[in-house]
């Protein structure tokens, strides 16, 4: 078998440079050749190896079908791409434009040129630049820029192949006045810059230190303008070119048609550009065009909106009712057909949040920009944020939760569509953001309910709804049913669920469903068969155990030796935990006064005080009780547990870790000395002596009097406003009304961990507040009085001295 020259070196390596770089022409090389031979077919490429590898290409006597498989395989082996990545390859120094360049027969040159014009460069230096877009078979992100002919030119527009980089052009420039041909550029290119002439190179360097300076481009240079383009321009198809060369005296060429297109830049995406004749012509594109809705087109979409709504939300309803129908039967009756089956769920969950993505194409629709305030008025007027959590969300929930456990794994998938629509909602719909909030916090509380198995993710989940919870208490902290629902949230920590039960029966708008759910705090605790309530620490299973009593008026017997075993464990409590009494401290403190008050109950003697505002009624009432009335005997065990406590408190002086039991117990005292005849139930067996040396003592160290002695709250010296963590405990309850400056929570900023943090600066601010409130309290009454002169509190008058009388 007779081979042909491998030719030379130089026109091999062109040849293998133009095979890599080629776009769209496949080519073959053997893969049994040792020399670098290509075809431009797959029939000569098998002809070739028919011819000079036939013991590998036939092996033998084959069939039809295994001589097929053969030649697909060897034609697959032998196929080259042309977007193999050549970077690793040596490249031959071809800067020098000057030198001759090699020639190859082998290798397809450009097409002819006929029309006369301008040389390429001359037009590109006019700012007269046209890239074609993409055509219908085309990828545009992949496409290279195509230079076409001006019409006219006798000939149909072909595409041209670009210089190779270091061929004295610019990487971009596509001009065929060379000498010689270079193999045609990769995908990867460089910016097009027309309007900038590069200088050919002097030697055979790849680079020299004169070519760092490029002259800068003004704001209005063609190649920093992008517009608009006005009309697609169509592409035509690339031909292949033919092998004719190109005389040397062909001239380059007409000038460049302003046609719109699309310009890629390295490591971008393509620009749609258009170049105009004169620069007047550029226009700026800031944003995409927007069409604008009437009013009218507005209101029929919400109708139109509506009427489905309505018809998804009756059938959920329907199906919701039956279904709770036969969840809430007998066990024992319910058949097989009864059951839902995984198909049937997935049944109602589609249903549902149908009816869910019908609610959010509502409120888009009625909260839009050019939405009239009318129109923005119909989502609270038909209660749509209240229908869309009942009919679409929390029934069906609850359908779920009775079916449990077998309905588990779609209740998950439930709760979690439910809660990214309701995130949506909070991100796209701000006029009902607490809504949003307080919906967000229940799901999280249900996934946390229905999680046993896994620990950790009960706890995330728990910090979830207690993140959303808090942020809706933030927004509305005289809403009892928020407290209610971070109560359920703060098992196993006792006392803190106790504040917040107590808490959310003693707000403005109190959640009287909290009566019912505060028992499944009391009863284990009461229940001395049930070993539960004995896992608690005995400090706080004695304090809930005497609340229990005192809420539910049962084991009145038993409640003084409870108190006194939770009074003889708190002083020896406080010394153990030091510093993490200060939030313990206002937990029991709030939660005692609220027990005073009844746990707000109409019948009791401080509620009805503060209640009535007739002088002659509240006498006439005050005269009825004695101390073997019910109510009045229930008041005054409550006051001798809290005064008891209060009492032990005081003792402890110079212990900073109690002040915020006394910042929150004189908080409601200060509350009750405005009025007179609820504050008589309070005065005799306060613990004024106790009191008033504390306050001493705290005295002796505090510098600025005059801030303690105006009868304005002392905000901080530097206006940095941050409120202490009992702040946040008192917000919303009824004796704490009054008691703060409007702004004085207005940092949106402070996130729940950081409410609750205590910092060193805090117990000076701690201090100043408790002695602000007590002169408040001698100012009010004569339960104790206050000299600035001699920087005491005492309970009785304090003499002048003798030379301040003469």
């Amino acid at each position: 078998m007779q081979r042909n020259p491998p030719g030379d070196l130089t026109d091999r390596w062109v040849q293998l440079q133009r095979r890599n770089h080629s776009k769209t022409a496949q080519t073959y090389a053997c893969v049994y050749c040792s020399e670098w031979r290509t075809w431009q077919s797959a029939d000569a490429l098998y002809n070739h190896g028919l011819t000079a590898h036939p013991e590998k290409i036939l092996q033998g006597e084959r069939t039809e079908e295994e001589k097929r498989i053969s030649r697909k395989e060897y034609e697959a082996a032998s196929l080259q791409k042309g977007s193999r990545d050549t970077s690793q390859l040596r490249k031959p120094p071809y800067n020098d434009t000057t030198s001759p360049q090699p020639e190859s027969a082998s290798v397809q040159t450009k097409r002819p040129l006929a029309s006369p014009g301008p040389s390429h460069s001359a037009s590109l230096s006019q700012g007269l630049l046209h890239v074609s877009t993409p055509g219908e078979r085309e990828d545009a992100a992949m496409q290279d820029t195509i230079m076409q002919d001006a019409p006219g030119d006798g000939q149909s527009d072909q595409p041209r192949k670009r210089a190779a980089v270091g061929d004295g052009v610019s990487a971009g420039s596509g001009s065929p006045r060379r000498q010689s041909e270079s193999p045609p550029r990769s995908r990867a290119h460089q910016v097009i810059e027309p309007h900038l002439s590069r200088p050919p190179a002097q030697n055979r360097q790849l680079w020299t230190p004169e070519m760092d300076s490029r002259p800068t481009r003004s704001f209005t240079s063609p190649s920093n303008i992008a517009s608009k383009s006005r009309a697609p321009a169509p592409i035509p198809k690339a031909r292949k070119p033919t092998n004719m060369p190109r005389p040397a005296s062909m001239p380059g060429p007409g000038p460049v048609t302003n046609k719109p297109g699309t310009l890629q830049i390295l490591g971008s995406k393509p620009v749609t550009v258009l170049s105009p004749a004169s620069p007047k012509g550029y226009e700026l594109m800031l944003q995409p065009e927007t069409r604008s809705i009437s009013q009218e087109q507005l209101v029929a979409e919400v109708k139109g909106i509506y009427a489905g709504l309505v018809m998804v939300e009756a059938k959920c309803i329907e199906v919701d009712n039956k279904q709770a129908a036969l969840a809430q039967a007998d066990p024992k009756t319910q058949t097989a057909q009864t059951k839902l089956n995984n198909e049937q769920w997935q049944a109602l969950i589609a249903l549902h949040r149908t009816l869910l993505h019908e609610h959010h194409d509502f409120f888009l629709a009625s909260q839009h920009p050019s939405a009239s305030p009318a129109l923005r008025r119909l989502a609270s007027k038909y209660a749509m944020p209240a229908r869309m959590w009942r009919h679409g969300i929390h029934s069906f929930l609850e359908l779920l939760r009775h079916r449990l456990p077998a309905s588990l794994d779609h209740m998950l998938a439930f709760i979690y569509l439910a809660y990214s629509m309701m995130a949506l909602l909070y991100e796209t719909v701000p006029a009902f953001e607490d809504t949003w909030i307080e919906c967000l916090g229940d799901l999280g509380r249900y996934r946390m309910a229905i999680e046993d198995d896994d620990v950790r993710d009960r706890e995330v989940w728990t910090g979830v709804a207690r993140h959303w919870y808090s942020k809706a208490s933030d927004k509305a902290p005289t809403t009892g049913r928020l407290y209610h629902h971070l109560a359920i949230l703060a098992r196993p920590n006792a006392l803190q669920q106790l504040f917040y039960y107590s808490k959310s029966l003693c707000v403005v708008v109190p959640f009287t469903s909290a009566r019912e759910s505060i028992l499944t705090l009391f009863d284990p605790v009461l229940n001395s068969d049930n070993v539960q309530g004995y896992r608690l620490p005995p400090l706080d299973r004695a304090f809930v155990k005497a609340h229990g009593i005192l809420f539910t008026n049962r084991n009145l017997e038993r409640f003084r030796s409870i108190v006194k075993e939770f009074l003889d464990l708190l002083d020896s409590h406080i010394g153990r935990v030091t510093r993490k009494f200060l939030e313990q401290g206002y937990y029991i403190a709030i939660s005692n006064i609220v027990s005073m008050l009844g746990f707000a109950s109409e019948e009791n003697i401080l509620m009805k005080s503060i209640a009535d505002r007739s002088t002659g009624e509240s006498d006439i009432e005050m005269a009825e009780v004695t101390d073997r009335d019910p109510i009045m005997k229930s008041f005054l065990d409550a006051e001798s547990f809290t005064n008891g406590t209060l009492e032990i408190i005081l003792r402890r002086i110079g212990d900073p870790n109690v002040l915020s039991f006394i910042h929150v117990t004189l908080v409601f005292m200060n509350f009750m000395s405005r009025h007179p005849r609820a504050v008589r139930y309070l005065e005799t067996n306060f613990p004024w002596q106790l009191l008033t040396d504390m306050l001493n003592t705290l005295l002796a160290t505090y510098p600025t009097l005059h801030r303690i002695e105006d009868t304005k709250f002392p905000l901080p010296v530097k206006d940095d406003v941050r409120p202490l963590p009992e702040d946040f405990a008192l917000r919303g309850l009824l004796w704490a009304d009054g008691y703060y400056p409007e702004s004085w929570f207005s940092n949106e900023k402070i996130d729940d961990e950081e409410k609750y943090l205590e910092v060193a600066s805090m117990t000076d601010e701690r201090k100043e507040r408790i002695l602000w409130l007590a002169c408040r309290l001698a100012s009010a009454g004569s339960w104790i009085y206050y000299d600035g002169q001699t920087r005491r509190f005492s309970t009785s008058p304090i003499e002048p001295p003798l030379d301040s009388r003469e």
